[in-house]
């Protein structure tokens, strides 16, 4: 019997528990081993926030979904993955053997000097709310303008909260990046494009060039940054320390090592760190493994050429982008109220 570890509940890793639901995967013991047993789904942060939905509402309920697949829970977060001894050891010093690991861990909010001790990073969501929560929040900064953070900065907005949103550069393709730009000037968002953050310092007082600004709160938003383990795991990784994977989402040099979603980078372009590639990646990790399982060979995994994006305004409104086409009205958030209430049922 194989011992399958399936490393991180994300987007792909909860497609792969929902097929396992339907069809155990026999002639394999697997284990999940993740941070929570309930976790925050990524697409109704912002409306969770927003108070658009009450906290059971945006929450998957990993353990119970675990059970139902026939699959091992282990509350844990991975600290470290020796690939030549084939195990992980957890934050609390245990190590999990296995004989095919898949990683489907996410990634870590990029760090700006200062952010560590003066800034709350998004991600992970539970210790964000949790810190959003405990503190009195008025005068709130948002550091980074992509999607999460314009989302973020409204859904603040909507709330109450004077927020003010600090941009490096544009994040989005200018037809959409004009959408959210006005999106935010509607909301009363005081949105700061060309002015990346340098430091942040304690007050916290936010130092963008010359301008600094005393806020009740920093939120990290920034770009995507790879977990330290997987460098250390002396896996092939690419130049920001992700982990290189084949067309089949296997490690280019580990073949019993697979990978998904954020923390891994496939193809030149690289296939971008979306949950709707992710979601894609988990339909094909579930094949794989029943392919492993019966000796057969493995699939290789094709992108889609674009994806849908839906962007909440914080109030019910949103904008959506496919390609080069855009919309944005009340009836795109009822659009994605829509979608994410199936995601989330498609795992009760």
């Amino acid at each position: 019997m194989k011992r399958l570890l399936l490393a991180g509940a994300g987007h792909a890793h909860l497609v792969v528990l929902g097929r396992l639901v339907k069809t155990p995967l026999y002639g394999a013991h697997v284990t999940l081993v993740t941070p929570y047993a309930r976790q925050i789904y990524s697409g109704m942060l912002p409306g969770f926030i927003a108070g658009h939905y009450r906290r059971d509402e945006v929450e998957i309920d990993v353990a119970r979904l675990a059970e139902r697949a026939r699959v091992e829970f282990v509350p844990g977060r991975v600290e470290a993955l020796q690939a030549d001894r084939r195990c992980v050891i957890l934050a609390d010093g245990s190590e999990i053997p296995y004989e095919v690991v898949s990683l489907n861990v996410g990634a870590q909010t990029s760090a700006i000097p200062g952010s560590n001790h003066h800034a709350t990073a998004v991600k992970p969501f539970e210790p964000f709310l949790e810190g959003l929560a405990g503190t009195p929040a008025f005068r709130i900064a948002v550091v980074g303008a992509g999607a999460a953070g314009a989302e973020l900065a409204m859904a603040l907005r909507h709330r109450g909260a004077a927020v003010t949103l600090y941009s490096e550069r544009p994040a989005m393709l200018p037809a959409l990046e004009k959408r959210v730009q006005r999106a935010l000037r509607r909301m009363g968002v005081d949105f700061r494009p060309g002015m990346p953050v340098s430091e942040i310092l304690y007050g916290p007082l936010v130092m963008a060039g010359k301008s600094k600004q005393t806020f009740d709160f920093v939120i990290l938003a920034t770009g995507a940054a790879a977990p330290a383990w997987l460098r250390a795991s002396g896996l092939a990784c690419d130049e920001r320390g992700f982990l290189l994977v084949s067309d089949t989402l296997q490690s280019v040099s580990r073949p019993e090592v697979f990978a998904a979603g954020d923390c891994a980078t496939l193809g030149d372009p690289p296939v971008p760190k979306s949950g709707v590639y992710s979601v894609r990646e988990g339909e094909l990790l579930a094949q794989s493994f029943r392919n492993l399982v019966l000796g057969q060979p493995l699939a290789a995994f094709r992108p889609q050429r674009r994806a849908l994006l839906l962007l909440s305004c914080g109030r019910r409104y949103a904008i959506a982008a496919w390609g080069g086409w855009s919309a944005q009205g009340r009836w795109v958030w009822w659009w994605k109220n829509r979608i994410d209430r199936r995601w989330i049922r498609s795992f009760s």
